[in-house]
């Protein structure tokens, strides 16, 4: 029967309306189960020799429960889809082939109600079943109709999660696929000390240049999606230390990492192979931290080796905050939200103003990013800014570009 052919109201009505999740299906089999009057409801899953139950809902302690695998071959479900017995069975000591099971005298069973549950491919993923100890003969085709149509509905959950597993799969193979090409291109853009006109750092900065075309961002979110951010993130980290020996020893290196990585403890082990003085992890507004003293705890280590912490995108919202008071990082990077038209807005001069005042008191450095003209620059220079970076002074570029500038010095600076 059709769902609409139903008309389902009230809290059966929402079900139909919104999609089922995991609680979902589980309120799903509740509501199966007091509507008609069963113990046990369940939805089982097919597999080659064996069949799981993934979703139970019983009054009480039940001889069954979630994640139970029992064989294809014993039971009911498997001769229901095949229709060695019917769908309905109101009464099973009317029906020898239901009392040749063994489950229904040791469970026991006494009215057993069960439907395939066919996806929109017409694979039979399994059945939604529900069971009584005692018989019921009062159930009949309306029962089943109902039951008929929650099936659908757990159908359309299962369609829906295996599209979203193949959506992953493929977007898994993208990431791996761009890893195994060298992606991604790291580019590094200068850092520079006001104090001397010196670069003493860069920024080292992920491009891709395959397809799908898209910014680097999109591409450590698609790779989040899939399940592989750690990889992609770790391979751009390696990508970028690749290049530590070709600088001269007083330019560290700007590494963005997430906290996940340094939790994951697949990130020390490389660092610890370089000179640690010269790495600086710049964990970004925009990273998550739900546990600021297990990320102590793994920036422990690498910090006694000689590591700075530097939290980036200060200033564009709460979180930069947050990580600045936890992790007592060595640098704060004011935003580009921040430095913008910082010359010409008294708003933003204020803000900034306090965080190189709270720098100071805590024993920070500040570095001022996207700086684009020489007002922002003499704007920063005068509230104490002491290193920056931007389009104003260098775009990010190869490493020959880096160390050109490292040589020649920057032409906007020489003006000051």
């Amino acid at each position: 029967m059709s769902l609409l052919g139903l008309r389902p109201r009230g809290a059966i009505a929402n079900l139909f309306a919104r999609g089922v999740g995991d609680a979902g299906i589980v309120h799903v089999l509740r509501i199966i189960r007091k509507q008609l009057g069963m113990d046990i409801a369940f939805v089982a899953r097919f597999r080659t020799e064996d069949r799981v139950l993934e979703h139970v809902d019983a009054d009480g302690p039940a001889p069954v429960h979630t994640g139970q695998v029992i064989p294809l071959h014993e039971g009911y479900c498997l001769k229901v889809v095949q229709g060695e017995l019917p769908q309905l069975i109101p009464d099973t000591s009317l029906l020898p082939a239901a009392m040749a099971i063994p489950a229904t005298q040791a469970i026991p069973i006494g009215a057993h109600l069960s439907v395939p549950v066919t996806l929109a491919n017409g694979d039979v993923y399994g059945t939604l079943c529900c069971f009584s100890h005692e018989p019921n003969p009062s159930l009949g085709d309306r029962d089943m109709s109902m039951l008929r149509a929650f099936a659908e509905v757990v159908a359309q959950r299962f369609d829906e999660d295996q599209a979203a597993r193949r959506e992953k799969q493929t977007a898994s193979e993208v990431i791996w696929a761009a890893i195994a090409s060298g992606a991604p291109r790291i580019v590094y853009q200068p850092i520079y000390e006001l104090d001397g006109h010196t670069l003493v750092g860069v920024e080292c900065l992920s491009r891709f240049d395959i397809d799908p075309q898209r910014g680097p961002d999109k591409w450590f979110d698609g790779a989040r999606e899939a399940g592989v951010e750690l990889e992609l993130e770790l391979h751009a980290v390696r990508n970028a230390l690749a290049a530590i020996d070709g600088f001269p020893r007083a330019v560290y290196l700007g590494i963005n990492s997430s906290p996940a990585l340094i939790l994951s403890g697949r990130l020390a082990p490389m660092l610890a192979e370089l000179d640690s003085s010269r790495i600086v992890l710049e964990i970004t507004e925009h990273s998550t931290v739900s546990d600021y003293d297990a990320l102590l705890s793994a920036l422990r280590p690498m910090r006694e080796r000689g590591v700075r912490i530097a939290v980036d995108d200060a200033g564009a919202g709460y979180s930069s905050m947050r990580h600045i008071l936890n992790l007592k990082c060595d640098i704060i990077k004011l935003d580009m939200s921040l430095t913008r038209d910082i010359d010409i807005d008294p708003g933003r001069r204020a803000l900034a103003r306090g965080l190189v005042s709270f720098a100071c008191d805590i024993g920070s450095d500040i570095t001022a990013e996207g700086i684009e003209t020489r007002g922002e620059l003499d704007a920063v220079r005068k509230l104490g800014v002491r290193k920056v970076q931007g389009f104003f002074l260098g775009r990010p570029g190869t490493l020959e570009d880096a160390l050109t500038a490292f040589r020649t010095g920057c032409p906007a600076l020489a003006a000051l």
